[in-house]
């Protein structure tokens, strides 16, 4: 990789953004909150959008091969803070910490069940958003970005919403099967609702990116499809 290079700086950014968002997402995803007085989800929920917006950035600029070698590397990640947290769960507090034990592993804990879940639903959403990008972009001949975004976006999202509840929340007892269901769908739904609201964004940065990458043609070409 050379960081003088425009491409490759480009993917460093939008790849920082990918796993710190994923990451994050992970950690912070065991709090419960109410979304408008109206569901209740995850607050993870609110970072899933910007790797949605980064996948398909990255599927674009760099192809299939940009998005599963991100994919891998992300999990491994994932993976590596399941162990983090698992070790300092063990590790005993002082009898001065300010945060002990019980607390810490009433956060994190609950944690570990998400990256479970998450490792899982990351992969499969992630491979399955891949192959439907592709599939769509050549059925519209490199046309209509808002299309191909959205579309494989609706299909890998409901891989990764109900996979990642289900592990998450039924496994260790926090929800019925019944409110897995409700959940799941409401969950789903709104992730739809706010890909489609990101669809301006996708625009945006598709063309700050081409122009910056490609500063003697607005528009970028993928020389890598695979």
């Amino acid at each position: 990789m050379n960081l003088s290079n425009r491409k490759d700086i480009i993917f460093v950014i939008l790849a920082g953004f990918f796993i710190t968002n994923a990451i994050v997402a992970e950690l912070i995803g065991g709090k419960l909150v109410e979304f408008f007085g109206l569901f209740t989800q995850s607050i993870g929920i609110i970072l899933w959008p910007v790797v949605f917006v980064m996948t398909d950035l990255i599927n674009e600029y760099y192809g299939k091969s940009g998005v599963r070698k991100l994919t891998f590397i992300t999990i491994g990640l994932i993976i590596y803070t399941y162990f983090i947290i698992t070790i300092g769960i063990n590790l005993p507090a002082t009898s001065f910490s300010p945060v002990n034990d019980a607390a810490f592993k009433t956060v994190f804990g609950q944690s570990q069940w998400i990256i479970v879940g998450s490792i899982i639903a990351f992969l499969c959403s992630q491979l399955v958003d891949v192959y439907f990008f592709w599939v769509f972009r050549k059925m519209t001949n490199g046309k209509m970005i808002w299309f191909r975004a959205t579309a494989s976006t609706v299909i890998s999202q409901l891989f990764d919403t109900f996979i990642v509840q289900f592990i998450a929340f039924v496994l260790p007892g926090y929800w019925s099967f019944n409110e897995f269901l409700h959940n799941a769908a409401i969950g789903y739904v709104f992730k739809l609702i706010i890909a489609v609201a990101l669809i301006p964004m996708i625009y945006i940065l598709h063309n700050v990116i081409s122009r910056y990458m490609h500063p003697e043609n607005e528009e970028a070409v993928v020389t890598n499809s695979n």
